[in-house]
């Protein structure tokens, strides 16, 4: 069984001129975790995560370091959210996200996610978005055509 067997076509996608906010709308409305980020002739340049959106505002490791109670103001980081929602995509996107082509085999698509901890990967056909393959894609695939 290929991808282009099981992943999902007419995907949403934003341009990397779009503010954050109008793609966690477009996330949240299709429910998804992820959006490509296009140019106009489909060509993918990057993918915009919910974890893209949040990662601003987690604190790291080093504030955790001296004092793990008093270290961070977490009402400030979530008045920050709003800063972030400001931003461009480009200013927060993966680019150049890693692929899989429409040909490849589900369980190759499948071994990608589970090593590199993705839950989606976009689909490319000649550096072109034809759609996204998700670990639920793979599972609906494999376990509901036998």
């Amino acid at each position: 069984m290929l991808v282009r067997d099981v992943m999902s076509t007419g995907v949403s996608t934003v341009k990397k001129t779009d503010m954050v906010r109008a793609a966690v709308v477009k996330m949240l409305s299709r429910h998804c975790g992820a959006i490509p980020v296009i140019e106009d002739d489909n060509k993918l340049i990057g993918l915009v995560a919910v974890r893209d959106v949040m990662l601003p505002l987690y604190p790291g490791y080093g504030d955790y370091i001296h004092d793990n109670v008093h270290s961070r103001d977490f009402s400030e980081m979530e008045e920050g959210y709003a800063a972030v929602l400001d931003k461009t995509v480009e200013e927060i996107m993966s680019a150049n996200p890693f692929t899989v082509s429409p040909n490849d085999p589900i369980l190759q698509a499948a071994s990608y996610m589970g090593l590199k901890h993705f839950r989606r990967i976009p689909v490319v056909d000649h550096g072109l978005l034809v759609g996204m393959v998700s670990i639920g894609d793979v599972n609906r695939g494999l376990f509901f055509s036998v």
